[in-house]
């Protein structure tokens, strides 16, 4: 069932919005080459903490998972595209680091990832990122009301296929609100036109998820929550949770 917020409920979710943001930047700001993800971790476990909010992955257990998430934040490096798990893994200059975050505060949730670079970055990975981010951007700005999803969707695979990027296959982004994931699904490929209206109230996370490979193949990882690609090559994970509203879409995850 899809549920439309009012204006005081987004309210309460850009609070705990700021809360992923900042946590987001504290991570950034931290990853140097010779830092663990575990420690990352703890960054955002403190960062979350010390804005009185609860992460909203530490715990949560889907039914398609072999146990809980065990961490505060997704970390994925490189070729692991969602859902990495941190680890003693240790980061060097030129990796790809996608961080992705939800806290919730006052009962609602926020949601929102980045990709950079642990020092300069190479051109293509720039690219990558660039195009990335730019899916995200011009999703957001396809969530009007009166469209569709399918607005939205083919956003992003327009982007990604012009690019010569895959998408990873089977995950997208998500209604959001007093749960994590809550209905509609908001997938990253899609025909304009198609699908659910969209509608003023309603709080969505868009989040595209490239590779520079062309398939859409993947793998999950022997820890059952990471998934990275099926080639090898490297990925990118942008998103933002946003309110679809009378004029123009609110993100409500930026600083």
């Amino acid at each position: 069932m899809v549920t439309y917020r009012s204006s005081r409920e987004w309210e309460i979710m850009r609070e705990a919005g700021r809360v992923v943001a900042r946590t987001l930047e504290a991570v950034r700001r931290a990853a140097e080459p010779g830092i663990s993800l575990r420690e990352l971790d703890a960054v955002a476990a403190r960062s979350i903490k010390e804005h009185h909010a609860v992460s909203s992955f530490l715990g949560y257990h889907p039914s398609w998972a072999p146990t809980p998430y065990p961490a505060t934040v997704c970390l994925s490096v490189n070729d692991v595209v969602v859902h990495g798990v941190p680890d003693d893994r240790v980061l060097a200059a030129g990796d790809l680091v996608s961080a992705d975050c939800g806290a919730e505060l006052g009962g609602y949730h926020g949601d929102a990832a980045m990709t950079f670079c642990v020092g300069p970055p190479d051109d293509a990975g720039l690219r990558l990122m660039d195009v990335t981010r730019t899916a995200l951007e011009r999703a957001i700005a396809a969530a009007r009301p009166g469209g569709r999803m399918g607005d939205i969707s083919s956003a992003v695979e327009r982007t990604a296929r012009e690019a010569g990027y895959g998408i990873l296959e089977g995950c997208g982004g998500h209604g959001i609100g007093t749960a994590m994931h809550e209905d509609p699904p908001v997938p990253n490929t899609g025909r304009a036109g198609r699908g659910l209206r969209l509608r003023e109230g309603l709080t969505i996370a868009i989040e595209p998820m490239f590779h520079e490979g062309g398939g859409d193949a993947t793998r999950v990882l022997p820890d059952g929550w990471s998934i990275a690609t099926a080639d090898g090559s490297r990925a990118a994970h942008f998103e933002h949770t946003i309110a679809i509203t009378g004029e123009d879409p609110v993100v409500l995850t930026a600083l």
